[in-house]
């Protein structure tokens, strides 16, 4: 641990320092280039030089550093729900993972980062890798994704938001993570990207059809409440979340429940990873046809199901892709225009 701190003095230097939360930024020239400062999820970060060994904990965060061509300042990568974007791979193939879940706070340090990405608060708060104090201790910048906290009174990773996601929010993500990296180019490309792809999207409508959108964990599902990224993707498409009534990002919900709401059409995540109980969209699929209460679902006995990735049903660039992906199977399934 000492080792690593000394070494961090000698890279890039940022100052950090609390503050309220919101987006609004300022920039000045310094004599090494461009300082960029930002408020960030209660923190004001300054970035006096441009970070050139970032680690990266989480995927929607990694994947918007490789979008916007900075693979090789990634040393480190962590907490994976799929695999990398096709469009990503070869970008991928040669950043190391620290871990497929989260790594521990050496492991991070041991990569000698000048600066670290998240795209939860929780990630870098007490029982996560580590705070954002610890790293700040030792010299590395931090940086969360804003749709983390905005809109949000208490903040967790899946805690209720008093104010539904945003795709504004991913855009602010992009654009502050160009800035800080220098390539404000490449930011404003793939935002631009994004902004195309989600109006051609969204001209799909389900027309009021009513959807569940199951995440993981067969004993005690997490299922998607009104205002994280699956209630955007149902906004977007026309859909009727059946639990849009539970502020809670993730609500864990009984089958009895579900049953009784009988929704029309099952959004279910199909993950790679080894977390919780029925995490591929197979696992869920064969609990939702043997299970004695699931089983007697109109969905489940018409075999009405909409398969997406984990990372889509998460805030991040991907939920561009989920809004894509969601409505071309209820097209599919003959459920939208």
């Amino acid at each position: 641990m000492r080792r690593t701190a000394v070494v961090l003095t000698s890279l890039t230097t940022l100052t950090l320092f609390a503050a309220g939360c919101g987006l609004d930024e300022a920039e000045h020239s310094t004599a090494s280039g461009t300082a960029v400062e930002l408020d960030n999820c209660d923190h004001t970060v300054t970035v006096e030089q441009t970070p050139e060994r970032v680690v990266s904990l989480n995927q929607g965060s990694t994947e918007v550093l490789l979008s916007l061509g900075l693979a090789d300042r990634i040393v480190g990568t962590a907490t994976w729900t799929d695999p990398v974007l096709p469009s990503l791979e070869a970008a991928n193939a040669d950043v190391p993972r620290l871990a497929d879940n989260a790594p521990s706070f050496e492991a991070v340090l041991d990569e000698e980062p000048d600066f670290v990405t998240a795209s939860f608060t929780s990630t870098l708060a007490e029982g996560g890798v580590a705070t954002r104090e610890q790293f700040e201790e030792l010299g590395v910048g931090t940086y969360i994704a804003p749709s983390a906290c905005v809109g949000k009174s208490v903040v967790s990773s899946d805690g209720a938001r008093d104010e539904p996601f945003e795709i504004e929010q991913v855009y602010t993500e992009i654009t502050e993570l160009a800035r800080i990296f220098d390539v404000e180019q490449a930011g404003e490309q793939l935002v631009a990207e994004l902004e195309d792809r989600l109006a051609t999207a969204s001209q799909t409508d389900a027309g009021g059809t009513t959807a569940l959108f199951w995440f993981a964990n067969a004993e005690s599902p997490y299922l998607a409440g009104c205002c994280g990224a699956p209630g955007l993707i149902a906004d977007e498409l026309g859909l009727v979340n059946v639990f849009d009534d539970e502020a809670d990002e993730w609500p864990q919900i009984n089958w009895e429940t579900v049953a009784d709401r009988n929704p029309e059409v099952l959004v279910i995540g199909d993950l790679t990873r080894k977390s919780q109980t029925a995490e591929t969209a197979a696992a869920k699929i064969e609990f939702l046809e043997s299970n004695p209460v699931t089983r007697e679902m109109d969905a489940v006995k018409n075999g009405r199901y909409i398969t997406v990735t984990g990372a889509e049903m998460n805030p991040s660039l991907r939920t561009v892709y989920g809004v894509e992906n969601v409505a071309a199977q209820l097209r599919d399934l003959g459920l939208a225009d």
